[in-house]
């Protein structure tokens, strides 16, 4: 890491990626393998971002029966029949551990109009068309509304969605964290390519440890674990 890359968390969101009860439930129609594995581990993210007030976005996927608004390599799936994260479903919703609170719900019409959604105090959902989160939404706007220079990415999965946005926050000139342990479907060369494009790689564990160097309030330049050079996932 250096001072281009290095993370700054008090200047970071959180990024779930995909945590809908039809890519993560066993059983779902697109259960992806592992995911339910990682959602302790995504929870403990949340807990700390919402602890610290720091900005948290939830990407979604929402696929129309119709399959007008699906990637081509699933068009035909959806038109067919299938029922995955159709609007308004149970299966379209976040995985109910992830929830801010029991109570919230997906707005389809207002995510599908390219809208964020609030879901809770500096919370939001977000609806993307494709793989990237970036692509073809507000994300980047809102984000430098933020003041937001770090991306921390966990969620679903990483060969697609994940891997799609994190190269096109790299893009940005944003600084990038991966959460290793929080991220299903990573494998070594992946996490190699990351660390080539300057990609910090750290474990749920670790990166709360920089979290506790500092409270809701306080704003260091960097924080504990980002500082220290030798830190590897």
């Amino acid at each position: 890491m250096d001072k281009y890359t290095r993370p700054e968390l008090t200047r970071s969101a959180l990024l779930t990626i995909d945590v809908q009860n039809d890519f993560v439930l066993p059983g779902a129609p697109a259960a992806i393998a592992g995911t339910i594995d990682i959602i302790p581990k995504v929870q403990r993210l949340l807990l700390a971002y919402r602890q610290r007030r720091w900005p948290i976005v939830h990407i979604v996927r929402l696929y129309l029966p119709d399959g007008s608004n699906v990637d081509v390599c699933r068009r035909a799936l959806i038109e067919s029949g299938a029922r995955i994260v159709c609007p308004g479903s149970d299966g379209a919703e976040l995985v109910a551990a992830l929830k801010p609170s029991p109570d919230v719900r997906l707005d389809a019409a207002t995510l599908l109009a390219g809208r964020l959604q609030p879901l809770g105090d500096n919370e939001w959902a977000l609806y993307k068309p494709r793989w990237g989160a970036f692509y073809q939404t507000r994300l980047e706007e809102h984000l430098d509304a933020l003041g937001v220079n770090t991306v921390v990415v966990a969620g679903c999965n990483f060969p697609n969605c994940p891997r799609a946005t994190i190269y096109e926050a790299s893009e940005r000139d944003l600084r990038v964290v991966v959460v290793d342990d929080a991220l299903s479907g990573l494998y070594d060369r992946g996490r190699e390519e990351l660390r080539r494009i300057g990609v910090l790689l750290l474990s749920t564990a670790e990166l709360q440890a920089g979290y506790s160097s500092f409270g809701s309030s306080s704003t260091p330049s960097s924080p504990k674990c980002c500082r220290n050079e030798k830190v590897t996932p």
